[in-house]
């Protein structure tokens, strides 16, 4: 599967997962991005970290680590 940090710009897919074993993903599960959630890639900063996306209709922008734990379906 892919991860939320290799999808194109523009592009949107599906919360397939998210790799649990890091003190991060309780994160970004509180902060909405729980499996079957839509997420669109946004843009990202000119050396490719912090990424922005978009979920649950707000805009968040997170690290390249943090995005590498999410895992996508298109």
């Amino acid at each position: 599967m892919a991860k939320l940090s290799q999808l194109p710009i523009g592009q949107e897919a599906v919360i397939a997962s998210i790799d649990a074993s890091s003190t991060a993903a309780v994160r970004l599960l509180e902060m909405g991005m729980t499996p079957g959630c839509h997420v669109k890639m946004i843009g990202s900063a000119p050396f490719g970290d912090p990424l922005e996306v978009e979920v649950r209709g707000y805009h968040l922008s997170l690290r390249k680590t943090e995005a590498d734990l999410v895992e996508i379906e298109n």
